[in-house]
């Protein structure tokens, strides 16, 4: 499972979101987030499922491609709708088992807060698999612009936010082998007790860590043998340029929003 984890990765194509300047499709993203809590009935977060499902169409990225590598978080997902649906008892009683009972306010929330919850994981996937990590960097570093007058590192701090959101994939990746390696030696990792299966864990651990460090080293390596001192007087080779598709994105949303007002009750 953890080989197809497609958070933080990025894949390189030529649709509308792909040619979007980061800045509008970080600003997108930020606005899409607050829109989200504007919805409080079932028109309005299927309208919001419907926008996310467009804008996965437009990003030419195949839902299943995307579901398939989001299922760590989809279990995620489904874990909340089960807490909302047995521990919310409010409203009419819909079903009633032992000592199962499921009201209807509990089922209306839990699929209230996973459509939420699924939304914001899709679009702010969309985001990182459509936007390499140099052009979030720029789009943070640029947005961040004015907080520079109150001595903020700003690229500093984007920098670090593009690097972790870089390296969640290749962490995935590592953890994918060396969980075989160890498979390979005869560690069972799913079989035993809660305890037996977290000593299990340890194995597994000291590894990751150390790997991370030493990619951690390396990189740091890299970056001062070419000079890296911060970014103070840098300077950037490809230029950020607002286009009128980016206002149209944005458009979007403010449209969005309109509509959410509108039928929310």
């Amino acid at each position: 499972m953890m080989e197809k984890m497609i958070f933080g990765r990025f894949i390189p194509g030529d649709s509308f979101i792909h040619r979007l300047d980061p800045r509008s499709k970080l600003l997108f993203v930020l606005g899409f987030i607050i829109i989200v809590f504007l919805a409080n009935n079932t028109i309005t977060y299927a309208l919001l499922l419907a926008f996310t499902f467009l804008v996965i169409l437009v990003s030419r990225i195949r839902l299943y491609f995307l579901v398939n590598g989001l299922k760590p978080v989809l279990i995620l997902m489904i874990f909340t709708f089960l807490l909302h649906l047995f521990f919310t008892q409010e409203g009419n009683l819909l079903w009633e088992w032992r000592f199962i009972n499921i009201y209807e306010e509990g089922l209306r929330q839990g699929i209230y807060i996973s459509v939420r919850f699924l939304v914001l994981v899709f679009m702010t996937t969309v985001l990182t698999l459509t936007t390499s990590p140099i052009s979030i960097t720029d789009g943070l570093e640029t947005l961040l612009d004015p907080f520079k007058k109150v001595k903020l590192p700003v690229h500093e701090l984007a920098l670090m936010m593009s690097i972790a959101l870089r390296f969640i994939p290749t962490l995935m990746d590592e953890t994918d082998k060396i969980m075989k390696a160890q498979m390979a030696r005869g560690s069972d990792l799913s079989a035993g007790s809660l305890s037996q299966r977290l000593k299990a864990v340890v194995p597994l651990l000291v590894p990751l860590f150390v790997s991370a460090f030493k990619r951690a080293e390396d990189l740091a390596t890299a970056m001062e043998v070419r000079g890296y001192r911060g970014g103070e007087g840098r300077t950037r080779y490809r230029q950020l340029k607002w286009d009128l598709e980016d206002t149209v994105a944005l458009l979007s949303l403010v449209v969005l929003a309109g509509v959410l007002i509108y039928f929310r009750q």
